[in-house]
């Protein structure tokens, strides 16, 4: 018997019984659609992240200085001449002074900021925002020590609500500041978002925070091909410094990326392997079936040895027919795991489907197939045709 007799066969009885062959399918059609859904999902999910990342800025380098005490320390002017030295490499430099506990007052309303930094010029296009009205912060306010500020949407509507907030005052910590500039609203202007800020030059940071070390910067890097030497450069010259790896730390968005999808091909390995196990059952129900098949067919196996039949016509028959019966049930399997997948749009949530997750999913049904339908084809191969023939 050749393969394709076998698999005539193999249709025709799937066919006699279909509620049966179903039931038989459904354990693998589950398991491949939850691999699809799965993996469309954690894909989704990584994508958002990296453009959320890349949004931030895949040049980026974040640097924390701790000290070690003593005099070895780094000032603004040392982190600034790196930038000019290194052209190649690094295109800008911004200081970070985060001002903890800031409240805003306009008049007899208070809002309490969630985030307040002391920046230069540079922060604003490091940071890919964008100035809706007025102006970012430029050198002159952190040469002169002026008390100018940018405020996010989310402050710009509590406390001036739908009057014009450039060139109105505020008061930070009850200090009067002038409003210079408010952000590009970035998340609906929700309180605690990345709309609700305050951002004041670095000199005025200082003050308010009543902290004049500088502890961290932001680098930006001259583009994505040279952010690790940058970062490479940085930590050479803050070792170069302090002499000890634990007075400092440096980060680029471009390794944490690549951490991120680490992380993220990992989670998508051991969720697929979890739902993976619905086919190991399918499996188990094929081999079931098939056994009760045999049973059922003894007579018929009997008969067909009794014509000539060779122990190879009858296994090769019972695995075809299991073969078949795992490959229908992963092509249903995947069709209802692309439906899954784009059901789940419908959550607000993103999905990315994977040809590779598909292909490995069917793969691996018709594997299952092969493996546990081989049993009980063995099993009828076996059968002893004149016992066969007085079966029942």
């Amino acid at each position: 018997m050749n393969i394709k007799q076998a698999f005539s066969l193999a249709m025709k009885s799937l066919a006699a019984s279909k509620m049966r062959s179903f039931l038989t399918m459904l354990g693998i059609i589950i398991g491949v659609a939850a691999v699809i859904v799965i993996v469309s999902m954690v894909n989704g999910m990584t994508q958002d992240v990296l453009n959320e990342f890349e949004n931030l800025g895949a040049t980026t380098i974040t640097v924390t200085v701790r000290g070690r005490g003593g005099n070895r320390s780094v000032s603004i002017d040392d982190m600034q001449n790196l930038v000019d030295d290194n052209p190649e490499y690094l295109e800008s430099m911004t200081p970070n002074i985060m001002v903890p506990g800031m409240t805003a007052k306009n008049g007899s309303t208070n809002v309490d900021v969630s985030s307040c930094v002391g920046v230069n010029e540079n922060y604003v296009p490091i940071k890919g925002l964008t100035i809706e009205q007025g102006r970012g912060i430029e050198y002159m306010d952190c040469e002169a020590r002026l008390r100018n500020c940018v405020i996010g949407s989310y402050v710009a509507q509590e406390l001036y609500g739908y009057t014009e907030a450039v060139g109105q005052e505020i008061k930070l910590n009850g200090q009067s500041y002038q409003v210079v500039g408010v952000l590009e609203e970035k998340a609906d202007s929700a309180e605690g978002s990345a709309d609700d800020i305050v951002i004041v030059p670095y000199t005025m940071a200082s003050r308010l925070s009543k902290s004049f070390t500088m502890g961290s910067y932001t680098f930006n890097a001259a583009g994505k091909e040279v952010a690790d030497k940058a970062q490479e450069l940085i930590d050479g010259y803050l070792l170069g410094v302090f002499s000890n790896t634990n007075a400092y730390s440096v980060s680029n968005m471009a390794s944490m990326i690549d951490t991120i999808n680490e992380l993220t091909d990992t989670l998508s390995l051991v969720l697929a392997g979890v739902a993976g196990v619905s086919l190991l059952v399918g499996g188990i129900g094929i081999m079931n079936i098939m056994l009760v098949s045999v049973t059922e067919r003894t007579r018929e196996i009997g008969i067909r040895k009794s014509l000539g039949a060779t122990p190879w016509d009858i296994m090769s028959q019972f695995v075809v027919e299991a073969i078949t019966t795992s490959c229908l049930g992963g092509v249903m399997g995947i069709l209802l795991g692309i439906a899954g997948s784009y059901a789940v749009t419908l959550l607000d949530m993103t999905i990315a489907l994977s040809v590779p997750a598909m292909l490995i999913s069917f793969t691996i049904s018709a594997a299952i197939g092969i493996a546990f339908g081989y049993f009980p084809a063995k099993k009828a191969a076996k059968l002893n045709p004149i016992e066969a023939l007085r079966y029942d």
